[in-house]
């Protein structure tokens, strides 16, 4: 289980005094705790293996958000503790599609429901969503979905 790769590395980490893994994975296990309490308000168990994948992409989008700001702030070394907790975040993801399979994967996709115009995209985005949690980057397929349904 994920959570127990990370509470097992959390440790490694304290025996080693690796101080930003520690905090990283904290900081991990605290976002995944969150959620849990927020989807037991809705009447929901804790996040299963394959919905925890999402939350750590959330994590990273989060954490290349904030490099941007501080590369433009003028705050490089900022910048570098987040690529760092990035790193270590992205340690637990499965293995990303390159953009070859990806493309591949969503005209395969787009085929199988015979999506033609923009109006389908929802489905198309749906459908990658539901077979490829964790393992595409949506803000690329999303583009890709557009460009291939708009015909260019």
């Amino acid at each position: 289980m994920l959570r127990d790769d990370i509470n097992n590395a959390l440790k490694d980490a304290m025996k080693a005094r690796d101080e930003r893994r520690v905090s990283t994975l904290r900081l991990v296990n605290s976002t995944l705790k969150n959620a849990d309490i927020e989807a037991r308000g809705h009447g929901k168990g804790p996040l299963t293996d394959d919905e925890l994948p999402s939350l750590l992409q959330k994590m990273i989008k989060q954490r290349e958000d904030s490099i941007a700001l501080y590369e433009r702030g003028g705050r490089p070394e900022l910048a570098a503790a987040e690529r760092a907790e990035i790193e270590i975040i992205s340690g637990y993801l499965p293995k990303q599609l390159s953009d070859v399979e990806a493309g591949s994967v969503i005209q395969t996709i787009v085929h199988e429901i015979n999506a033609q115009t923009m109006k389908d995209m929802g489905k198309v985005m749906t459908a990658l969503k539901e077979r490829y949690a964790g393992k595409l980057d949506f803000t690329k397929a999303s583009a890709a979905v557009k460009k291939l349904l708009s015909g260019g």
